[in-house]
């Protein structure tokens, strides 16, 4: 692969095409997301010399795709704005429920809707940590590679999260304290 050989990083696409949608999606890429991927996989192709034998393609990757999603937000000059706008448009993908028992529907509906009222809450750091761990069945290392950040930052930005997530959760009315404006700057 390494070599450019364009079946074999085709078949790359074609395998990690819909994780990487679904990675610039969570993280706020909205309806832009297709785009960044499809630069995502542009910058791969181009730094495949760079990408270490041995080492897991899908991380890398998804590291690119995390840092596309990033460029946007910072090239659009209405960051904050797109990336509630495109929390909205994914607040409704994470709460629908595939079950077809309308009890078990409605239950898991509402647990979803209080978790996902949850997540807003969080700071963009927070949120993303959670997204990559939870909902993309990312690992420790996994995480840390996409969203560039050291293990240790992956490992205290989650515990932090999951605290305020619970304290969230715990507190349906909202009086929970809302940390998108105190986000951690640097790795802390």
């Amino acid at each position: 692969m390494r070599d450019g050989d364009r079946d074999a990083y085709a078949e790359l696409v074609r395998r990690h095409a819909p994780v990487a949608v679904r990675t610039a999606t969570l993280l706020g890429a909205g309806p832009d997301a297709e785009d960044v991927v499809q630069e995502a996989f542009v910058k791969a192709y181009g730094a495949l010399g760079r990408f270490r034998e041995g080492a897991a393609f899908r991380p890398w990757l998804l590291q690119i795709v995390a840092n596309e999603t990033r460029n946007l937000h910072r090239s659009s000059g209405r960051r904050e704005a797109r990336e509630r706008s495109a929390w909205e448009r994914t607040e409704p993908l994470l709460v629908a429920s595939a079950s077809e028992d309308p009890a078990v529907t409605a239950l898991t509906h509402e647990r979803r809707s209080e978790l996902v009222r949850a997540l807003s809450h969080l700071s963009e750091p927070h949120r993303r940590v959670v997204v990559c761990r939870f909902l993309l069945d990312l690992d420790e290392v996994e995480t840390a590679t996409v969203l560039g950040w050291p293990r240790g930052t992956v490992k205290s930005r989650l515990h932090r999260a999951l605290r305020r997530l619970g304290e969230a959760l715990a507190d349906p009315g909202g009086s929970a304290r809302d940390d998108s404006r105190t986000a951690e700057v640097g790795h802390g």
